[in-house]
């Protein structure tokens, strides 16, 4: 018994540095919320509302937006983390290079959406889809939490890549939803929508899945 319990206080998942981490990502969270109210706990709302449309925003504060967006990218990074890790070692260092490659890819993601916004003129149609995604992605990263402490406790390999891969597939196809419901208001919207779902949401995240991978394998 003593044997196996410092086998699992040893386990890649059971790393000090990870449990201090998802705690300082908890603080992130709670404090963003309290530096700009609403910002976490009214994305659930925007579920509610039609696709076109998006929740009453809470004043705009810099810090705010700051650390939820730490907090959103911190748990990505240890989700993907988790699901392509397959018992390897579980550094701090992998997840600080994960985490910079997400935040790399949300930028250029920015970057190519401005231009996609500037050659097709989708201003209103684009600002819409951005305000939605934030607020998935918000509810995502919430989810995300708890069960990543769970399955950081239980250190299982296959149960943790059959969780995030099914709570991601369930944010993903809830995206596509709103994101269609926005952009698919006549057959020529389709081309714009078809060229936003390749160039701006599957070509990202397999690029953060690839690059991801191959920090880990190094």
């Amino acid at each position: 018994n003593i044997m196996n319990s410092i086998t699992h206080i040893l386990s890649p998942y059971s790393a000090p540095w990870c449990a201090w981490t998802m705690l300082g990502l908890l603080v992130c969270a709670i404090v963003s919320e309290l530096i700009q109210p609403g910002i976490i706990t009214q994305a659930g709302v925007s579920l509610h509302t039609r696709a076109d449309r998006t929740y009453k925003e809470a004043p705009n504060n810099f810090l705010g937006k700051f650390f939820v967006s730490v907090f959103r990218v911190g748990i990505s990074a240890m989700a993907v983390y988790m699901f392509l890790s397959n018992n390897r070692p579980f550094t701090i260092k992998v997840f600080g290079m994960i985490c910079a490659i997400i935040l790399s890819v949300i930028l250029i993601k920015k970057l190519c959406n401005t231009l996609l916004d500037y050659t097709f003129q989708l201003s209103r149609r684009f600002a819409s889809v951005y305000d939605h995604y934030s607020n998935i992605y918000t509810i995502a990263a919430i989810v995300l939490y708890p069960f990543l402490l769970v399955l950081i406790y239980i250190g299982h390999a296959q149960l943790t890549q059959w969780v995030i891969g099914i709570i991601c597939l369930l944010f993903v196809i809830t995206w596509t939803i709103r994101s269609a419901r926005i952009f698919i208001v006549s057959p020529k919207a389709i081309l714009y929508f078809l060229i936003y779902i390749c160039t701006l949401e599957l070509i990202p995240l397999g690029m953060i899945f690839y690059l991801s991978e191959q920090t880990i394998l190094l």
